[in-house]
């Protein structure tokens, strides 16, 4: 047998043998990032945003929120969302100076009927714009689903949409607080 035959025979063979690398693909990480732009002074901006423990002073579904550690990092926090449902979020980092906070949902706390996603961690800042401010609000996770083939409601479009929600409606709702003034 030529050497060419045996080659292309024996690449041919391990193709069937070896399925392809996409079938046996996880879940990716998503990324969502929105922002606002607010008619408000950075400093007043997050005076409001600011304080880790205070959510429920601009989140729209928190109606409470309870935690230990300030602001300090391992802080947490406690979020009691409109429905009684609770949300457990631990403080990364908080810089006042650069009017940022980072923060993650610990996993073992996470129930994914509440928030569809799993491995979620998110940023939220502060920066001047002209007169006003910009506030962004950047997140990065896994769907609640971790495997393959997962159901609706915990697939990568369920999660996206679930954060993006979120983030699009504290934004507008922390717009409105600042703006109506």
């Amino acid at each position: 047998m030529k050497p060419i035959v045996r080659t292309a025979l024996l690449g041919l063979t391990l193709a069937t043998l070896v399925p392809p690398a996409a079938n046996a693909h996880g879940p990716t990480r998503q990324k969502v990032s929105e922002s606002v732009d607010i008619a408000a002074p950075p400093a007043e901006v997050w005076a409001l945003i600011g304080d880790f423990q205070a959510a429920d002073a601009w989140l729209p579904i928190v109606t409470a929120s309870r935690g230990e550690g300030g602001n300090e990092p391992t802080a947490t926090r406690t979020l009691v969302l409109d429905g009684g449902a609770e949300l457990v979020e631990l403080l990364k980092k908080h810089d006042d100076a650069k009017m940022s906070y980072s923060y993650r949902i610990p996993d073992a706390t996470h129930d994914v009927a509440i928030l569809p996603v799993n491995n979620y961690s998110s940023t939220l800042s502060v920066a001047a714009n002209g007169d006003g401010s910009t506030v962004t609000w950047k997140g990065a996770f896994y769907r609640g689903y971790p495997n393959n083939d997962p159901p609706p409601e915990l697939n990568d479009e369920a999660a996206v949409a679930a954060v993006t929600g979120v983030y699009r409606a504290g934004l507008a709702h922390l717009k409105t607080l600042l703006e109506s003034k």
